[in-house]
């Protein structure tokens, strides 16, 4: 008795780390996860510049160069399909390096692709530039990089998190395509590659600066964790850790039927909307402007409707959510083709919102899902699930340029793209939930 007695004095001592003055102070702060995740959505919002523009350069790269609109599509495809297989890759290697490094190297190389297409001349160059450099780049920065700094830095609100780091990308979209379809329509597209380079450059000092790899850099435990976790030892062999989860992965059902929801998720927008809504929309004569702007529109609601999504992931299984997403998006483009017209109508600006909305939903729930079924390795599994996202958008990119070259019209790819969501919407309600771990027996 007289050890405890003499031990509380000690615990309520303004200075003891344990007294309810330390605790309500420790409850005030802001802790330093969502500076972590400020930062993160600030270089999200400056790498999504980049994928503001390939959409704005078909028509006039057709009109300065010849170049068929399938040859300038293959460059967009390419750069779609390495942002998504250099994701996996990435988040292996911010295991290995730490996420500063990694992000910093990519948004320098998207600034050198980007930049050095200010002197191209021939196709191979857009190749080499838009689609190699720049798909690297990109997908060292892809939505892994969100995923590996949610896991790290949180143990609650991850749902939420998720949604706002994803909702960054279509921030940056409503930023930089009002800018950068103004400086196509009034400079050429050259001074708009040299902003998507420069913007790149300014968010380094950022990344270097501000963000941190792990918690325990800074002492502190992960935003909700009952108990301090330890920095785990860098990883190596980065490609082959990478390849190990992949295979895996692939042993499991959950595995193929979230790889093919999401390419339909990438087909169905960065393959066709983001690439190919501009130059459909001039097809009816509606002006570059006014088809960009209704795009950076589609990324004001995204943020509102990929922040709500995180919202529900956090409380309403995932797999259904998932579902009425694709069902919902694929109805949507059904429509399309008859509202597109010369002028913007009311019916057009209930696509643009209610397709907003629905933009990138299907990110939080895609990410519960793999965290769910992968645990540990989740972060890498949905690199490779984002993978497969970009191959469906590098698809349908490349195919919508073909269409439009062989039929003269988009109407045939947006009916596709529609039947396809109705698919993804039934191989989402396919998925298992994964069984809850039993209880351990109480002892006798």
């Amino acid at each position: 008795m007289t050890q405890t007695t003499e031990a509380a004095p000690a615990a309520d001592s303004p200075d003891s780390p344990d007294s309810p003055d330390t605790r309500a102070r420790r409850r005030r702060r802001i802790h330093r996860a969502w500076f972590v995740a400020a930062v993160t959505f600030v270089t999200i919002i400056g790498a999504a510049a980049f994928r503001s523009l390939p959409g704005l350069l078909i028509d006039p790269l057709h009109q300065e160069f010849g170049w068929s609109r399938g040859t300038i599509a293959s460059a967009v495809s390419v750069n779609l399909a390495l942002y998504g297989l250099t994701a996996p890759f990435a988040a292996a290697l911010m295991d290995r390096f730490g996420i500063r490094k990694v992000v910093a190297v990519a948004l320098t190389v998207i600034a050198i692709g980007s930049g050095l297409t200010y002197w191209m001349t021939a196709a191979w160059q857009l190749l080499l530039c838009w689609g190699l450099l720049v798909g690297l780049g990109s997908g060292s920065m892809a939505l892994a990089f969100a995923a590996t700094v949610t896991n790290r830095w949180f143990t609650e609100r991850r749902g939420l998190v998720t949604g706002i780091l994803t909702a960054a990308s279509a921030s940056g979209q409503l930023i930089f395509l009002p800018l950068l379809s103004w400086m196509v329509d009034e400079h050429d597209w050259r001074p708009a590659a040299v902003t998507v380079a420069l913007a790149a450059l300014a968010v380094v000092p950022f990344v270097w600066l501000l963000l941190r790899d792990h918690p325990a850099d800074v002492g502190l435990k992960p935003y909700g964790a009952k108990e301090f976790v330890p920095k785990p030892p860098p990883a190596t062999g980065a490609a082959r850790r990478a390849v190990r989860v992949l295979l895996d992965a692939a042993r499991t059902g959950p595995f193929w039927l979230l790889a093919g929801t999401f390419a339909i998720c990438g087909a169905s927008t960065n393959g066709l909307v983001q690439t190919h809504f501009v130059p459909a929309a001039h097809d009816h004569h509606m002006p570059v402007q006014a088809a960009a702007s209704l795009l950076a529109v589609i990324g004001v609601f995204d943020v509102v409707g990929t922040i709500a999504s995180g919202w529900f992931t956090d409380r309403y299984e995932a797999r259904r959510l998932l579902a009425v997403y694709y069902a919902l998006r694929g109805i949507s483009l059904l429509f399309l083709p008859m509202l597109l017209a010369p002028e913007v109508r009311p019916p057009m600006v209930f696509f643009i919102v209610f397709y907003g909305l629905d933009w990138v939903a299907t990110v939080p729930p895609t990410v519960a899902l793999c965290r769910e079924h992968y645990g540990e390795d989740s972060a890498i599994v949905f690199g490779w699930v984002l993978a497969s996202h970009q191959v469906g958008a590098a698809l349908v990119a490349f195919l919508g340029g073909v269409a439009r070259d062989a039929f003269g019209s988009y109407d045939v790819v947006w009916y596709g793209s529609g039947a396809l969501c109705a698919a993804a919407a039934l191989m989402a309600l396919v998925i298992r939930r994964r069984p809850a771990a039993a209880p351990a027996p109480a002892p006798a």
